[in-house]
């Protein structure tokens, strides 16, 4: 799995990831020709190489006619027009405009208003969605299949924007980072830019140290200031170990809290509820609190971003009045689902994979329910028949067999992908070979 790890040691802002990208191998001609898809116009994109204390890197400037520049505050609804108006790929649209929707999240959380309602001044300027969306078209052309960054630090100070003088960190990249580990290294100004925020936090699995990989390639993005120390931000791109290539290393959040004086009705209220707000995990473990009284230990784990919506949501939502959360690290299988074909029809199962072998087979309960309810037979009988179906070596057949097709099929790549997209899909006549 091709990974690029962000070593941001003197910060991060749109324009050095994307400079870090270029220097990294991005080719310019392929970055102009997909930005050229947002149909702006008015501005030319400048790669420069530069040097910051010793170390060369590319520093990215995006030159607007100063007659376009900044005309009016743009709101989300503008953004999203300008992203989806144009020709770009539907992940590119998909994954630019959710880096935009976390900044209006954020400047939203900030103000007190809605995102209907917010305002983007700094960030609705041409050169930061150039940067966005560029940063976006770096990952996918140099075919990064996992991003990791490393905790950040924050400056001190001040920073003038369009609402005045305000403290460093901006209040919008703190409400960003919250989950994420950083720290300070006594550099004044401001090193973590929301923009450089709002990519990195919607588009890296983890923060923390560099994960084992076998490095290809290092580029070095240049930001504008003179710091005491290079102001670069430094990607590294290399393929994780074999061992780990097809499992999912990923930060999350674990948030915990004791509860032993709630009507326990409310626990399944809650967990549905929680599931709802899309955390990837909840449940309960029995505790024996002081004064000897049973309780309840609640475990959530979800994604370091949402700990202070879902922190805000168990307050609210139960008797408790404090919780604690922490930064975990979790490894998962790489897992996809194979339709097998029985006597009730197509049905799911769950294939895990690690260390290049499966590891798991495990029948889809709800598929297999709603067939045991539609053929008025009972669940196990249901389980049964997709076991006999999905033994590890039909499964393993069916799966080697994609690259094995007859000729009439063809072996090329797109067709290799087609047939693997459409595993899920196929008619119970047609199996799943």
């Amino acid at each position: 799995m091709k990974t690029a790890y962000f070593d941001c040691f003197a910060g991060a802002a749109g324009d050095m990831i994307l400079g870090a990208l270029v220097d990294a191998g991005l080719a310019p001609d392929v970055l102009r020709s997909e930005l050229a898809k947002l149909g702006l116009t008015h501005f030319a994109l400048d790669l420069q190489p530069v040097q910051s204390r010793g170390i060369a890197g590319t520093r990215v400037l995006v030159r607007v006619d100063q007659d376009h520049h900044r005309q009016h505050p743009r709101r989300l609804a503008d953004i999203e027009r300008i992203i989806t108006g144009g020709a770009l790929e539907a992940e590119i649209q998909r994954r630019s405009l959710a880096v935009f929707r976390r900044l209006a999240e954020a400047e939203a959380g900030v103000h007190g208003t809605s995102l209907d309602e917010v305002h983007f001044h700094e960030v609705g300027a041409v050169d930061t969605i150039i940067d966005v969306v560029g940063a976006v078209i770096g990952l996918k052309a140099l075919g990064i299949k996992r991003v990791c960054c490393s905790p950040l630090p924050l400056g001190s100070g001040t920073v003038r924007c369009a609402h005045g003088l305000l403290p460093v960190p901006a209040p919008a990249t703190v409400r960003l980072l919250q989950g994420v580990p950083v720290y300070s290294q006594g550099i004044a100004g401001e090193l973590v830019t929301p923009t450089g925020a709002a990519i990195l936090t919607e588009c890296a699995a983890q923060f923390g140290p560099l994960p084992p990989m076998v490095l290809e390639t290092v580029g070095y993005g240049a930001g504008s200031r003179e710091l005491e120390i290079p102001n670069l931000l430094r990607v590294l791109i290399g393929e994780c170990e074999a061992a780990a290539a097809d499992a999912i290393i990923e930060q999350v959040a674990v948030i915990e809290t004791e509860i032993d004086d709630m009507n326990p009705q409310i626990f399944g209220h809650l967990m549905d509820e929680l599931l709802a707000r899309g955390v990837l995990d909840v449940f309960f473990t029995p505790a024996q609190m002081k004064k000897n009284r049973p309780g309840t230990l609640l475990t959530v784990l979800c994604r370091p971003h949402q700990i202070g919506e879902i922190s805000d949501f168990i307050l609210r939502e139960t008797s408790t009045i404090g919780l604690r959360w922490r930064l975990d690290q979790r490894l998962t299988a790489a897992r996809r689902i194979e339709r097998v074909p029985t006597r009730f029809g197509p049905l799911a199962v769950k294939v895990a994979r690690a260390g290049g072998r499966i590891i798991n087979i495990q029948p889809e309960y709800e598929d297999c329910r709603r067939a045991a309810l539609a053929a008025r037979v009972p669940l196990k009988e249901v389980l049964a028949a997709v076991g006999e179906k999905a033994g590890k070596e039909n499964i393993e057949y069916r799966m080697s067999n994609i690259e094995c097709r007859s000729g009439e099929e063809g072996t090329g790549k797109e067709n290799i992908e087609y047939r693997m997209s459409n595993i899920e899909c196929r008619s119970e006549e047609e199996g799943t070979e």
